[in-house]
Parts: structure tokens; C-alpha cells; sequence
């Protein structure tokens, strides 16, 4: 397949995640506040798009907190900064399992939930866009399994769909393409569909340019598609995303350096992204157009 470069590229910034980096690095946010703030800089370095998760404010660790979600959404609409919202739906699916010899009954840091329970604060927030993990995934951990089954993620698709409510196509590797192409042939997702393309995470797809290709490949032509890479090669994939004709996504989620020995903030990794965008050639697009090139409505503060 050629490459045909995207000329108007949106940049989400992944704004703090669920990963275990919140005593790696001062600048990740913990709090709604502090979560909503970094959000909000780096809207104003030039993310049409923020995806955010929520963490315990006095941990740090990941949290399904419906109140910390609501606070962090409120303070995101309430400010004069115009941006997408992106709420992650990709928690409640955590097995651990216990030794290999006795796996069984599963342990501590496991939180398995029902579906209705998955996507509850995309329900009362209404974002415009949530995403949707579209497959079970072994991370690096040995015991740890993100589970995702097909059942589970057709029940979520629906509920989104239902909610009006754009799923963005989380796919790990090529399989999760493809069960992805299957839930818009069967109705549950609408056409055309959005996807993250999500490189380098263990054990999915390798960021090797191959690889990558390969899953650019098999997204459909109608659809939307963005990608990231973790750690050092974060830039590297945004000059990638772009030539191969996609849109790109960068932050503390997936990255916390600016440089060697040298911690980032969300809002310099996104305006780091936008320079290599222009430089290309391209042009770094806001929200307007984002809701306008998506079919997004953005929504006021729900009741």
C-alpha cells in the first residue's frame, strides 16, 4: 500500500493512564485538579483531543472512582479551554492469577466487573469519545491478563453506540482489527470507525515499522485512525503516524521523557508533536474540526 500523508492531523494527549508511574515522575497527575490542569495545558499547546483516566489522589493508583471521574469532567467543560474529552473504558478487566502450578482462585489486583459497570462513567459524564480495548492483552506483568472477551465487548460497543457516545478502537495487534471490522459489520459499532493503533506495549504489536504497516493495513479506508509508541520512540511515531496517513497521540501515558535525563510535562510532549507535524508539512488541526471530521456533538455538563 502507498503512503498518502495526512495534511491535517489532530494530536490526543493520553494524559496520565493507569500504569504504575506516579512515583517515576512528578509532572503525572494524580488528582482530578491536577489531572484536569495538565488536560487543559495541553490543550493549550495544541491536543484537540484529551484521554484521561483517574487516579486515587492520595496513592496515585488507578481508580473506577464514578465521583473522581465526574470532578475531573466538570472541571475540563467548566474551563474557557475548548477540547475533545476521551475518557478511558478500559478498566474492571483485570485478572491476576495465582502461581502457575495453582492459578486458581485468582489474587490481590484483581477487579473484574459486569459491562454495565465498565462504561457506568461514560454514562453519567457523556464524553464524546470512549475507548474500547477491542482484546484480551498479556502486559509485561507474568500473571496479569487485561481481559477483554467478545462477548464483554460487544455488550460495552452497544451501550456506547447507545449513549451516542464515539467508541475510539483500542488494537493492540492485527486480531484486534479484525474483531473490530466484525462489530461494525454487525451493527454494534457505526461506520466509519476511529482507532488507536498502540505500538510497542508488551506483549502486543512491536513498534517495528513492518509491524506498523501491517496494522495500518488493516484499517479500513473510510476510518480514522491515530498511533503512538511507548517511551523513546513516542516522536519517531508521530513523524510515522503521519506519513502512513494517520493522526497521532502522545503523553505521560505512554512516555514521561522531553529528553535523555529530562522529565516532560504533557503539554511540552504536545507541543514537541505539533512541531514535527509542521515541519512536515502538515497542519495541526483543533477541536472544531476534530468534532466536525468525526460527527462528535460536543455536550454540555450533564444535569
Amino acid at each position: 500500500m502507498p503512503l498518502s500523508m495526512n495534511k491535517e492531523v489532530f494530536i490526543t494527549c493520553a494524559v496520565t493512564g493507569s500504569g504504575a508511574t506516579q512515583d517515576r515522575s512528578p509532572h503525572v497527575p494524580r488528582s482530578p485538579k491536577e489531572i484536569a490542569a495538565s488536560a487543559i495545558a495541553a490543550a493549550r499547546a495544541g491536543a484537540a483531543v484529551v484521554h484521561c483516566h483517574v487516579r486515587d489522589p492520595d496513592t496515585g493508583a488507578p481508580s473506577r472512582d464514578l465521583a473522581l471521574y465526574r470532578e475531573l469532567t466538570d472541571r475540563i467543560r467548566e474551563s474557557e479551554v475548548d477540547v475533545v474529552l476521551n475518557l478511558t473504558a478500559g478498566m474492571g478487566g483485570d485478572m491476576v492469577f495465582g502461581p502457575t502450578e495453582r492459578p486458581l482462585p485468582l489474587i490481590g489486583g484483581t477487579d473484574m466487573v459486569g459491562a454495565a459497570e465498565r462504561v457506568e462513567h461514560i454514562k453519567q459524564c457523556l464524553p464524546e469519545i470512549c475507548t474500547l480495548d477491542c482484546g484480551t492483552m498479556n502486559f509485561a506483568e507474568s500473571d496479569y491478563v487485561m481481559t477483554n472477551t467478545p462477548g464483554m465487548l460487544t455488550a460495552m460497543g452497544r451501550m456506547m453506540t447507545h449513549l451516542g457516545v464515539k467508541p475510539e478502537i483500542e488494537a493492540f495487534d492485527t486480531g484486534h482489527l479484525w474483531f473490530a471490522r466484525q462489530l461494525v459489520a454487525d451493527g454494534v459499532l457505526d461506520a466509519p470507525a476511529l482507532v488507536q493503533l498502540c505500538m510497542g506495549v508488551p506483549w502486543g504489536a512491536p513498534d517495528d515499522l513492518n509491524t506498523f504497516m501491517a496494522m495500518v493495513n488493516n484499517v479500513p479506508d473510510d476510518w480514522t485512525f491515530s498511533a503512538f509508541a511507548l517511551g523513546r520512540n513516542q516522536m519517531a511515531y508521530v513523524a510515522a503516524a503521519v506519513l502512513a496517513g494517520g493522526n497521532v497521540r502522545v503523553g505521560l501515558e505512554d512516555n514521561l521523557w522531553l529528553g535523555k535525563g529530562v522529565l516532560a510535562e504533557n503539554w511540552q510532549l504536545v507541543e514537541r508533536a505539533a512541531g514535527i507535524i509542521e515541519n512536515m508539512g502538515a497542519r495541526v488541526i483543533g477541536p472544531a474540526e476534530v468534532r466536525d471530521k468525526l460527527g462528535l456533538l460536543k455536550r454540555p455538563r450533564p444535569a
